[in-house]
């Protein structure tokens, strides 16, 4: 199964986030034990010059094609860095993502993913990028995964903590309200619209 190409964090990220979102599932239950590719392949976000070209920098590439190279060492199966350098609406512009290497389209596949997305000229993002942008930007204390105290059919999916009355809780992230989602993003990212279905 081909894990859909998404957006996780909105923002460019800077160096301490970059290596923060490049593990973003580092609490996931049996970490050792399964092949989680699926939980990577397709992830993306936007970095700095200055990061881009720190991690070109700390190895020699595994390949460098154009606008993009990837990183020698694998995350987990076929999976690795891709880095890209791309022009956008006239700004050139540096992006990480997560490709399935043993797939030799991913790579182009995900670049052609990107461009679509950021040319887009209204900002908007949908559910599915709200509730990326929430994981990534929440710290590990207040996510996790659900254990015993949630139904057999949710555990060892994603959690986030909720504030309410009379308290705090942990809640499963896909459960989110529109209004919880609302609160947890931050506030210049809370009345962006959702796209307009085409």
């Amino acid at each position: 199964m081909t894990s859909p190409i998404r957006k996780i964090y909105f923002g460019i990220a800077d160096r301490q986030q970059m290596f923060r979102l490049f593990d973003r599932h580092a609490q996931r239950p049996n970490r050792r034990q399964n092949d989680d590719s699926a939980l990577y392949a397709g992830e993306w976000f936007e970095i700095a010059r200055a990061e881009h070209d720190y991690m070109l920098e700390i190895i020699p590439p595994l390949w460098m094609r154009g606008e993009m190279f990837a990183m020698r060492e694998f995350l987990t199966g076929s999976i690795t860095s891709v880095f890209y350098t791309l022009g956008i609406n006239g700004v050139t512009r540096f992006f990480h993502a997560y490709c399935d290497l043993s797939d030799p389209r991913s790579p182009y596949e995900m670049r052609d993913a990107i461009v679509e997305r950021e040319r887009r000229p209204v900002t908007a993002m949908t559910r599915d990028e709200r509730i990326e942008h929430i994981w990534s930007d929440t710290h590990d204390d207040y996510r996790g995964y659900a254990g015993a105290d949630f139904r057999p059919e949710h555990r060892g999916k994603r959690k986030v903590v909720v504030y309410g009355r009379p308290g705090t809780s942990f809640q499963l992230l896909d459960h989110l309200t529109d209004a919880q989602i609302a609160e947890k993003l931050p506030v210049h990212l809370r009345h962006l619209p959702l796209p307009v279905a085409a």
